[in-house]
């Protein structure tokens, strides 16, 4: 990233400062994203299990679950097992109740941790998502080394975050529009004013495209692979480890 971005002005560390911000908005989260993105955060979640389920994996990570949509997703491939893994406690928790809500709770366990730190063992999944979670890591490159790290050999990372469109017509509407509603969403239905600023901001300058290629590749990760969605506002990554 250009510059390592946090939701506060105070002398925490990131991660905690995510942890925080995610705790503080979870029971708005899900409702907001579908009304910023007008739903289409669903429709590329789809696109992302169309993408996976030809590889038929068994055993799964969702880094950054939140509080769960992908992983709830990833069960109509008929995994063995997923593992959601977030930060905050409180999108685990709602998660959780989703998960148990809708008899999901023997397929899909969710766990509290730090994908920078990951307490799994080498070479166990066969698939990696994070959907929007990258942008929020600490260190990008500990947490994709991490991620290369607990992937079996031939495995694969798949990412959905933001970008940006090529047309530089698209684009002059799309950074008004993320700049000003947003954050105005945010502030009329959130407790935490900085919460969504922080969002719009990590998104405005997140690497992307040939960028965030290269920063996989620097990491050790072959065919590699972006398909921007929706005009180019979001993109999804693929790539493998060797």
């Amino acid at each position: 990233m250009k510059k390592n971005i946090s939701p506060y002005n105070n002398d925490l560390p990131k991660k905690e400062q995510i942890r925080l911000m995610f705790n503080g908005i979870s029971n708005e989260y899900d409702a907001l994203n579908r009304i910023i993105s007008f739903g289409l955060d669903v429709k590329w979640r789809k696109n992302i299990i169309r993408k996976i389920a030809r590889l038929k994996p068994k055993i799964i990570l969702d880094v950054a679950t939140g509080t769960g949509d992908l992983a709830i997703e990833l069960t109509k491939i008929n995994p063995s097992k997923i593992i959601g893994l977030d930060l905050s406690e409180e999108m685990i928790s709602i998660g959780r109740k989703k998960i148990l809500k809708l008899k999901l709770n023997k397929l899909i366990d969710m766990i509290q941790g730090d994908c920078e730190e990951m307490i799994f063992k080498n070479n166990y999944f066969d698939v990696v998502t994070v959907g929007f979670g990258v942008r929020n890591f600490e260190n990008l490159d500990k947490g994709l080394a991490e991620i290369y790290r607990v992937l079996k050999v031939g495995g694969k990372i798949v990412v959905l975050e933001t970008s940006n469109p090529k047309s530089k017509i698209l684009f002059y509407f799309y950074r008004i529009y993320s700049e000003i509603i947003p954050p105005f969403i945010g502030w009329i239905f959130s407790k935490d004013k900085y919460a969504y600023k922080y969002l719009k901001n990590s998104a405005s300058i997140f690497p992307y495209g040939k960028d965030f290629n290269n920063i996989l590749a620097k990491n050790g990760f072959i065919d590699i692979t972006d398909e921007p969605q929706t005009l180019g506002v979001t993109s999804i990554y693929f790539a493998s480890k060797p």
